[in-house]
């Protein structure tokens, strides 16, 4: 993530908020310390963005399912002996 300080910030400001609005949060750093997080309202939170399970109950995988279209990759590749 970028980092920026404040006098950098407050001549780019209109630079980095517009990279800001489209997804690239960036950060304001005072005497070397980072001090504030800059990013877009309508970004989406990285907790939203990974959500693992969300599909928990809605598909099903075959229990042959590493065994699906065998015979297929044996006609086109052989048997590897």
């Amino acid at each position: 993530m970028k980092v920026v300080n404040v006098h950098q910030a407050k001549t780019h400001l209109s630079r980095l908020i517009e990279q800001a609005r489209n997804g690239e949060p960036f950060i304001i750093a005072k005497a070397g310390k980072p001090a504030v997080k800059v990013m877009s309202l309508h970004a989406p939170d990285s907790t939203e963005a990974r959500r693992t399970g969300f599909l928990n109950g809605q598909i099903a995988v075959p229990d042959d399912f590493d065994r699906m279209g065998g015979v297929q990759i044996e006609q086109l590749f052989g048997s590897g002996d």
